[in-house]
């Protein structure tokens, strides 16, 4: 009867139609006291604005912004295709939730998905699905099904498959990139959230807020291989180049599990600075470094990817969430929501080298090698 629900539900949320603009416009910079000098090589990094519904591109030569591009509602998990011509994003028509407010005991008085005055706000469905940017045009193509709620995904080596966690249905979807069509969907439990595919392709992760369900997933029969628990609210995944490791936060303790992917069971446990919120994670090419966003701790966690000790802590803006490298490895980027900013991490010297202006809340951000 469970697999029949999420079935039902997911089927009535996947083909309602919506189409958006494609305009493009500049927007505005604001460096902090930095200059072309530490410019990169020939890339851009797109950054989704979870409120805007748009997406800013900055020059990886100069870090500027060169143009902004609405997408859709509530964008959120971002990932560029293998070839770098298409960048895809996740799209949403469930509201945000506002921070709830409390009554005289200090018990939340807002239901999920409510108003500011409590009134309770259908989602729009026909803004859900999986947007696609041409990088070349720089301009909104079109939205393809992702099932209900989409937040983050993930793509195959190949780029062929999109394997995406639907929030509000309990499920992940599996999706055909070249047709658009839903391949097949997987139940999973509440609220999942992040999607990593291992390094060969062979299995990806999903992990769900509520309980802290992490569920491994075979990508050739969708079979699920592996059901492990962390403490909630796990929000990201990231692999060691040769996947034997895999590294997933817990947001709600501050902590980062590492998941030994041979037989996906939890190898240990991490605790990371007091304040830390952690939320996304990235391994280095090399495999030597843990990259951590730590949300309202409002830095960048530095750890030695071997033996898991913490060799730095960076600030950036306000609660990053997404980060990502420069193809050359040389520079970070974070999202910071709150202060509609991205920061520049310079990696040589582990420290925040400029503010580029992202105004929407940033939310996700990749980096696309090249001009297309």
């Amino acid at each position: 009867m469970m697999v029949l629900k999420y079935k039902m539900l997911f089927m009535k949320a996947i083909y309602l139609p919506a189409l958006w603009s494609s305009l493009v416009f500049s927007v505005t910079i604001f460096y902090a006291g930095t200059d072309q000098s530490m410019a990169g090589t020939d890339y851009q990094i797109y950054v989704s604005n979870e409120k805007s519904g748009d997406l800013t591109v900055i020059s990886g030569s100069d870090f500027k912004v060169v143009a902004t591009i609405p997408v859709g509602k509530r964008p959120r998990g971002i990932q560029a295709s293998p070839d770098g011509r298409t960048v895809y994003v996740a799209l949403s028509g469930t509201p945000i939730e506002p921070p709830p407010l409390l009554d005289a005991g200090g018990n939340p008085v807002l239901k999920k998905n409510s108003d500011e005055d409590g009134d309770k706000v259908a989602p729009d469905k026909s803004a859900d699905g999986i947007g696609l940017v041409d990088v070349g045009q720089a301009r909104f193509r079109r939205k393809i099904p992702g099932g209900s709620d989409p937040e983050q995904f993930c793509l195959s080596p190949d780029g062929s498959k999109i394997y995406i966690a639907n929030e509000d249905v309990g499920a992940a979807t599996i999706l055909d990139a070249a047709t658009g069509k839903v391949v097949t969907f997987v139940p999973v439990s509440r609220e999942p959230e992040g999607v990593g595919l291992s390094p060969d392709g062979r299995f990806f992760y999903v992990t769900c807020e509520t309980a802290g369900d992490v569920f491994a997933i075979d990508a050739k029969n969708y079979r699920v291989i592996g059901h492990l628990q962390v403490h909630p609210r796990p929000r990201s995944v990231a692999f060691v180049p040769d996947g034997s490791r895999a590294f997933i936060p817990s947001e709600s303790v501050g902590e980062l599990n590492v998941i030994d992917t041979t037989n996906q069971t939890l190898l240990r446990v991490i605790k990371l600075p007091k304040g830390s919120r952690p939320m996304t994670v990235k391994v280095s090419p090399d495999g030597q470094r843990i990259y951590v966003s730590t949300g309202r701790g409002g830095t960048v966690v530095v750890l030695d990817a071997s033996t898991c000790e913490l060799l730095n802590t960076i600030p950036v803006g306000q609660r990053p969430w997404g980060i990502t490298f420069s193809p050359d490895g040389k520079y970070l980027f974070s999202a910071n929501g709150p202060s509609d900013d991205v920061s520049v991490v310079d990696l040589a010297t582990e420290k925040e080298i400029a503010r580029i202006k992202s105004p929407g809340s940033p939310w996700g951000i990749v980096t696309v090698p090249g001009t297309r």
